[in-house]
């Protein structure tokens, strides 16, 4: 973590959500912060997606609706988590700048009216979103009210991957630093299968959609392209931020539900890591993969309290199939991460949205208003954590680790695997889950980090197992520690070549 991490100025345990005013009239302000105050919320996040009311044309800010909106919920005791809009960029920007749009595998120009982000590639994005940032912390660095600064919005979702001539003029930058030259690139990318070899810097290619399967290794390679293009955003608005502003800076990780960014990397750059959590409706079991969520969320925030930025109070809108919760459901889900180290519940939404592609999406106020089931649940939920303030701070310890790399899952969830029934997800939860149904705490961890003080490491999902892994794990054997690895790991190597000596020899050679 870095030097400035800190947790918001909040006491006790943080409770509340994403608060959209913008939809809704002004007497509807007044009346939520009463019912802010009955229910117990201490904290929102507002303005994450306000971009075209407080940049109504270029250049031109208006600030004055945010202004009072920060008195009102300061006046009320209401903390707030503000926002960046970058998420979702006004129609008059695309308009400006066609040329910042996204662009899909197959060629496709995504167009304006969702949520999602422009070009990660295009330099009048990246000039946009430091200057909304900016002209927002040297605003509200010192507004009373503002405790933290959200970035953002789910980096790589919806999009993450662009094939736009801009990501792609990125991407061989990108190579030429990481391998200098091209014979490298091509040793690299085994290109002499197929006849893929490269002669020209101006031939590299990106992965985008083909006859038949994409070279493996551009493909990783790729993938780490991806993240690292996405987090060199972040930190373009979290400077911008700090250079008017020093509350602490989070965005909102999706832990084991987004696949595109490495967390382990991207929470060395947050003050407080900070996860959205949501159940698949289809999983009659999806409490554990909740539970899976939250316990790697804590890994990657080191130990240290986290907030649950966002989860649902009951149905989301999403999926095939919506289903409410039960009676209790929504207090023993937000418990369970409390108890697995966030010291924040909050949900997406405050109010639910009459208008919009989320309008059946629940929320803390549901449609049917304060005479509801949901809202009784929520003010209890509120009472439940207002007892419950002395956990805030503690910690949770495991003796057991599990093994969790992004850059091995992006390599076995490739095309043409022996079997698509050996899936990264798949075999993470299949040994979570067996932990889990016998009561064992997990904490996650990368395979290069320091393991002694675990008595058992179960490796589910090490694919991809580095030279420095691997001599890591040896040393973690060697000093008396039990190591169990699955029967799918310790395959390939950083560019997803096979180990020489065929599968598993990394392990036979170092483990048995």
């Amino acid at each position: 973590m870095t030097a400035a991490a800190s947790w918001p100025r909040i006491e006790g345990l943080a409770y509340g959500g994403d608060y959209n005013p913008e939809q809704w009239s002004r007497a509807t302000w007044d009346e939520d912060v009463l019912l802010m105050r009955e229910a117990g919320v201490n904290l929102v996040s507002v303005g994450i997606f306000s971009w075209a009311l407080l940049e109504p044309k270029e250049g031109l800010y208006d600030f004055a609706w945010m202004d009072e909106l920060l008195d009102l919920l300061h006046a009320n005791g209401i903390a707030v988590d503000l926002g960046t809009p970058s998420v979702s960029p006004p129609a008059w920007f695309f308009h400006a700048y066609p040329e910042s749009r996204v662009v899909t595998k197959d060629g496709t120009v995504m167009g304006f009216g969702s949520r999602g982000m422009a070009s990660h590639a295009s330099p009048e994005y990246r000039e946009a979103i430091a200057r909304m940032a900016g002209e927002l912390a040297r605003r509200y660095g010192n507004h009373p009210a503002v405790v933290m600064w959200h970035v953002h919005n789910e980096y790589g979702v919806p999009v993450g991957e662009d094939f736009s001539p801009r990501a792609v003029a990125s991407w061989r930058g990108w190579l030429q630093r990481r391998y200098s030259t091209l014979e490298a690139l091509n040793s690299a990318w085994g290109t002499a299968f197929w006849g893929q070899h490269y002669d020209d810097w101006e031939h590299v290619v990106a992965p985008a959609a083909t006859p038949t399967t994409v070279n493996p290794a551009m493909k990783l390679d790729w993938a780490r392209f991806t993240d690292d293009q996405l987090r060199e955003c972040f930190v373009i608005e979290r400077d911008a931020i700090r250079e008017h502003a020093s509350q602490p800076v989070t965005t909102n990780f999706m832990a084991h539900q987004s696949w595109n960014v490495d967390l382990w990397k991207w929470a060395q750059l947050v003050d407080v890591v900070s996860d959205d959590h949501y159940l698949w409706a289809p999983d009659p079991d999806a409490h554990v993969l909740l539970s899976l969520a939250a316990d790697l969320t804590r890994s990657v925030a080191g130990g240290k309290p986290w907030i649950l930025m966002e989860h649902s109070t009951s149905a989301v809108n999403w999926q095939g199939h919506n289903v409410a919760k039960r009676a209790g459901e929504m207090r023993r889900n937000s418990l369970t991460h409390l108890a697995r180290g966030a010291d924040a519940v909050m949900f997406f939404q405050w109010r639910a949205s009459r208008s919009g592609a989320e309008k059946f999406h629940s929320a803390m106020i549901p449609h049917a208003g304060t005479n509801s089931r949901l809202w009784r649940e929520v003010v209890e939920l509120g009472g439940h954590l207002k007892d419950a303030a002395e956990v805030r701070g503690s910690v949770v310890r495991a003796d057991v680790a599990v093994l969790y790399d992004w850059e091995s899952l992006w390599a076995q969830d490739l095309e043409w695997r022996p079997s698509d029934d050996v899936q990264f997800r798949e075999r993470m939860r299949a040994y979570y889950e067996g932990l889990w149904r016998d009561g064992v705490t997990v904490d996650f961890a990368h395979p290069t980090h320091d393991l002694s003080r675990y008595k058992l490491v179960v490796a589910p999902a090490s694919y991809l197992l580095t030279a420095e892994a691997a001599a890591n794990l040896t040393a973690y054997v060697a000093g008396g520690g039990t190591l169990l690895v699955n029967f799918f790991s310790g395959i390939v190597d950083e560019h997803d070549a096979v180990h020489a000596g065929g599968f598993g020899a990394p392990s036979r050679t170092r483990w048995a």
